[in-house]
């Protein structure tokens, strides 16, 4: 009988080795604009450490998390990954906040059959999300129908930043569609304030890249409460939602806040059926990466346990990311139960990986 998994990466970002990797599943037409504009939504503030660990660089040259094969060997197993769960390059999954609603689209399938190709085909260790143009639900559907029945796809992915909050019904059809094909929906920031979105806090734009790194919990925030408050857990009772690179530390916040506001203003939000809290533990899943560092490790344990999200958190790495955190340093100071259940147990049953591939080396950090 095959062992369990005992480590999965949740957040791994695979990157093209340059632009002209994408011209072979990308349409003609769209080959000199994709050379020229790439994404097309701008870039963030300055940052003195960059964005990425100096490092990785693969041993035949790209990009780091270029060569499916070096990550193999320079990450999976390393750190004794049985999965990891490939979300793009960062930038890449902003490709919803280009103006140009058709090249989005076709820069995202494009992106898509480029990794079922290159990364899929590399290793059964890597699975693989649809990325999506949520910008334009029609086109987001059609490309999740496209996709969905892929074996080694587990879930559909798009940027957390957005012209309007996730909750509303423009986006309800992409929803549907996770849903009915068993695909959890995850966002992952890093295009907050970029192209046609608004700025990244309510008061404006920040200065500076480590002000922007510390208020991305407000857009989560945010987003989490729109899908609760505009009932889509009611209305789609078998969806996931995956908060990734969110932080943890704000969720007893919001939850309590959000309880106590819906035992008076419950009348506002006839739909919801429970409360606000319940819907969250039950279907939003948060990862660690960047992992709060509270002066005293138990406290971040205390967080988890007063809220009930102990079957809410997935383990991430961010690879490879300079914020990147080596899952024995990340998940010591958890107790041995819950540190289980971050490491591995949780994401099994979000994305159904119950065997390990064999061949592949078993985690050693939930021991």
């Amino acid at each position: 009988m095959a062992a369990a998994p005992r480590l999965i990466d949740t957040d791994l970002h695979n990157d093209l080795a340059g632009p002209r990797e994408l011209l072979p599943f990308l349409p003609k037409e769209w080959h000199q604009q994709w050379l020229e504009q790439g994404i097309g939504v701008g870039g963030k503030s300055w940052s003195a450490v960059g964005y990425i660990r100096k490092d990785v660089k693969p041993e035949k040259g790209g990009y780091p998390g270029s060569d499916p094969e070096f990550v193999l060997k320079d990450h999976m197993d390393r750190y004794g990954f049985d999965y990891a769960i490939l979300t793009g390059n960062a930038s890449m999954i902003g490709i919803s906040l280009n103006y140009d609603p058709d090249y989005a689209n076709a820069v995202a399938s494009a992106h898509n059959d480029w990794q079922n190709e290159v990364w899929l085909k590399a290793s059964p260790r890597y699975k693989g999300s649809i990325l999506i143009n949520h910008a334009d639900p029609d086109a987001a559907v059609r490309e999740i129908e496209r996709l969905a029945g892929h074996p080694d796809i587990v879930q559909v992915m798009m940027c957390s930043a957005s012209r309007t909050l996730f909750g509303q019904r423009f986006y309800h059809p992409i929803y549907e569609a996770a849903e009915r094909h068993g695909l959890p929906v995850a966002i992952h920031p890093g295009n907050e304030g970029l192209g046609p979105t608004y700025p990244p806090t309510p008061s404006g734009y920040p200065t500076r890249y480590m002000e922007w790194q510390n208020i991305i919990p407000i857009n989560y925030m945010s987003q989490v409460n729109s899908l609760v408050c505009e009932g889509v857990f009611e209305k789609f009772p078998k969806l996931k939602f995956v908060a990734i690179e969110g932080g943890i530390s704000w969720l007893p916040h919001l939850m309590w806040r959000m309880d106590k506001n819906y035992k008076a203003l419950r009348d506002t939000v006839p739909w919801l059926k429970k409360l606000p809290s319940e819907y969250i533990k039950e279907h939003v899943l948060l990862t660690t990466q960047p992992i709060e560092e509270p002066p005293q490790p138990q406290h971040l344990v205390d967080i988890i346990n007063m809220c009930g999200a102990e079957d809410m958190v997935m383990f991430s790495s961010d690879y490879p990311h300079w914020d990147f955190d080596n899952p024995k340093m990340a998940l010591a100071s958890f107790p041995r139960e819950l540190r289980e259940k971050i490491a591995a147990k949780t994401a099994m049953d979000v994305y159904g990986l119950k065997e390990v591939v064999e061949g592949a080396g078993i985690g050693g950090v939930a021991g």
